[in-house]
């Protein structure tokens, strides 16, 4: 009997082809898989748009128990103390019930029982803005506040989320009507690049030129920040929750209070009240004069440096040269006189025109940094930035009074590296 032996070389071939398709494959894999990340990153279901988002004026949480011949008849009777009760909440002159009912806009039935002569509800009433306001005067809304963005961010377990996923927090100011509040919120959905543009990250950052940035995405002037902790003392168990109202690129705080809820379902009728209480924090703020936009905020719009900050930059820049001639006097020796720019157009002045400097930009920090230090440049006025990189290189159009070779050397004097072009600057440090 003869036995056959057979060679492993020539399934050797068919060996390495798997493998190099299983490599591909998996390659595949990992890319779709990075690209998937990417999109996560912005996707999914994580906006919740405002659904009070009227102008109207709402009054909540109305409670009524009444009764009538029939079920209607009792819930009639309900509606007409609802806005009645409502319309006292607001301080408004004594009108008819018919009168009352031309007013309503909407009823929002909150908690309803209805029996076969009873009707026992908690009701939300809506007045149009426009009828009732010639009762209840515009004294109290004519001084709106400026838009101001509304950052909420919940912290739960150690974790803080602003738009990164849905949570309670975000749902309860969406579901604010601030129809009669003093302050102009602008609420986010989250949805799309909100969650990458707003986040808790950007509640303590504080560069100037990226809340510039962000404001003027959502057509904002200034910023609101809501904080809320939630403390579970066991599962199922009492909520404890911590408020913190801020406001400003520097969060300065405003109040704090702490509300109490029995259990996990009772967390949305806490926050609702939480958001209440939150906008009266605002609206005394805006009495007290608190919510004043900041200054720096506006440096942006057109290049030009408020007034106030110019002052102190010119009382700075009087103090360092008295500061140096003393020095000088001391020393003994004779102190040098600089020129000082003059601000405003005099005649005889060089004609202003605009020059365009590329600066280097590795961090917020040098962005910021090189925008001052222009700013304060003799002979600059005005800057408008054409293009931010951070981390590469930016680029602004600088108003100067004065050809290109004067703004190179003023920058030079500055510290800056310059490099010159055609009618343009690449300055770094």
């Amino acid at each position: 009997m003869r036995a056959t032996l057979s060679l492993p070389g020539p399934a050797a071939a068919p060996s390495q082809a798997l493998r190099r398709w299983l490599a591909g494959v998996l390659l595949m894999l990992a890319l779709l898989g990075g690209g998937y990340a990417v999109i996560a990153q912005v996707a999914g279901e994580r906006g919740i748009a405002p659904t009070a988002a009227s102008a109207d004026i709402e009054v909540k949480g109305i409670s009524v128990d009444v009764q009538g011949k029939s079920a209607e008849e009792a819930r009639t009777n309900g509606w007409r103390e609802a806005q009645r009760k409502a319309w006292e909440k607001l301080k408004g002159p004594k009108l008819s019930d018919s009168q009352l009912e031309g007013l309503v806009s909407a009823i929002v039935i909150e908690k309803e029982r209805l029996g076969p002569r009873r009707y026992i509800a908690t009701l939300g009433v809506v007045f149009d803005r426009q009828r009732a306001g010639a009762y209840l005067g515009g004294a109290a809304q004519a001084s709106r506040s400026a838009p101001l963005l509304l950052i909420p961010v919940q912290e739960s377990g150690g974790a803080y989320i602003t738009y990164e996923q849905r949570n309670p927090w975000q749902r309860a100011w969406a579901e604010f009507n601030p129809g009669a509040s003093r302050i102009d919120y602008v609420r986010l959905s989250g949805a799309g690049g909100d969650s990458l543009l707003v986040n808790f990250g950007q509640t303590g950052r504080h560069s100037r030129g990226w809340w510039r940035s962000t404001l003027d995405q959502y057509g904002a002037t200034d910023v609101l920040m809501a904080f809320a902790r939630l403390d579970h003392q066991f599962p199922g168990g009492p909520v404890t929750g911590t408020f913190t109202a801020r406001y400003g690129p520097d969060s300065r705080p405003l109040d704090t209070f702490t509300l109490k809820a029995d259990n996990p379902d009772g967390v949305p009728q806490m926050l609702a009240q939480a958001v209440e209480r939150m906008d009266q924090i605002f609206t005394g703020a805006l009495a007290s004069g608190k919510l004043r936009p900041d200054p720096s905020l506006r440096l942006g719009a057109g290049g030009a440096i408020d007034p106030a900050i110019m002052r102190l930059i010119e009382i700075g820049r009087a103090a360092q040269a008295r500061k140096s001639a003393a020095a000088a006097a001391a020393a003994g020796e004779v102190p040098r006189i600089e020129a000082q720019p003059v601000t405003g157009v005099e005649p005889g002045e060089a004609p202003v025109r605009n020059i365009t400097v590329q600066f280097a930009t590795p961090d917020a920090g040098a962005y910021d940094a090189a925008l001052g230090a222009v700013r304060t440049t003799g002979g600059v006025r005005g800057i408008g930035v054409t293009s931010t990189a951070i981390g590469g290189t930016s680029v602004m159009s600088v108003s100067f009074a004065g050809s290109l070779d004067e703004l190179a050397a003023a920058l030079e004097a500055r510290g800056f590296n310059v490099r010159r072009g055609a009618n343009a600057l690449a300055i770094s440090r």
